[in-house]
């Protein structure tokens, strides 16, 4: 487990947005989890309007705050007690992309979620609401918190860690020593695997529910209701099934292989809803990255199909961190 700063609050509050949820909790980073009895998790929409969407993010987080304190963590959420210093001060927000996460604005514009909140202050507007009011809101990618997650609980002595999410699209974040990497030319653009292309097309385009289960209506004329359905599908012998995820993850691999390398990446860690179904679309997906070079078969592969709770631990690790 990663050592926090000596006078980093043991317990931190964070938010993490999801495309259907938020889910807010107090993070003891002790003890390297949630503290009982403090998640709160609020449905959300798509289409979710400014109001309704501040109001629930507003909603869970001041449930955790009123949380009564929870044994394995006394006092867990009271300014007085030692080793919580600061615990109110300062959240840690994991949210989806395109986000000016520096200045806590969304910019969802063109992306098919979340448009009516494009432009929208969240830093700005959501403070103000939250009770007591914080000193501050560290924004992050979900993708990041993930990553910031895994490797604090699993993987602190990872160098170079990359953490890939799949489920209704593709996620991704590039450690460095625990370090967020974006702006660098060992990573893809913004360290954004989904702006890749497969056969000059976007990757999502080929790795994504949409296109799976897409590709799989085509070929059979059945629709099939997401990656859950699909995968089943395949683990009792559809044939179809079983090839469109195997091309797919294959592809994957393939795409994110030159990346790897340029990176050095000794750990690549996988969440998201598909990964429930590993045994199925790991072997593919290792295919892909070794017919690429076959160095890249010594990687350390691991799945984490508790991402909310990665993600929840990342947000936490972020907010202690300075500016």
């Amino acid at each position: 487990m990663t050592h926090r700063r000596a006078d980093a609050p043991s317990v931190v509050p964070v938010l993490e947005v999801g495309g259907s949820h938020v889910t807010a909790a107090a993070v003891d980073l002790d003890r390297g989890r949630i503290a009982d009895g403090t998640r709160r998790r609020l449905p959300l929409t798509p289409g979710i309007g400014p109001e309704d969407f501040l109001a629930a993010l507003a909603e869970a987080a001041n449930g955790v705050l009123s949380a009564p304190s929870a044994p394995s963590a006394p006092s867990a959420l009271s300014e007085t007690t030692p080793g919580a210093r600061g615990v109110r001060d300062t959240w840690g927000i994991a949210v989806p992309g395109p986000f000016d996460y520096a200045r806590g604005v969304a910019r969802y514009h063109g992306v098919g979620k979340f448009a009516a909140l494009d432009g929208l202050a969240v830093g700005e507007l959501l403070t103000p609401r939250l009770n007591p009011r914080p000193a501050r809101l560290r924004f992050l990618n979900d993708a990041s918190a993930f990553a910031l997650g895994a490797r604090y609980t699993a993987h602190a002595d990872s160098r170079r860690l990359v953490a890939v999410t799949l489920g209704t699209g593709v996620g991704s974040a590039f450690l460095d020593r625990g370090t967020i990497v974006e702006d660098d030319p060992r990573v893809p653009p913004d360290s954004r695997v989904d702006l890749l292309t497969i056969d000059g097309r976007p990757l999502e385009d080929t790795v994504s529910t949409r296109a799976m289960t897409a590709r799989y209506t085509d070929r059979t004329g059945r629709p099939v209701d997401g990656l859950r359905e699909l995968t089943a599908l395949a683990a009792v012998d559809d044939a179809t099934a079983r090839d469109v995820i195997t091309s797919a993850l294959r592809a994957l691999g393939t795409a994110l292989a030159p990346w790897l390398i340029a990176f050095e990446a000794d750990t690549v860690v996988f969440g998201g809803s598909i990964t429930a179904a590993w045994p199925l679309i790991g072997p593919p997906l290792t295919a892909g990255l070794t017919h690429h070079d076959p160095r890249l078969a010594r990687l350390t592969l691991s799945v984490h199909d508790d991402g909310e709770d990665q993600a929840l631990l990342g947000a936490a690790v972020f907010a202690t961190r300075g500016a």
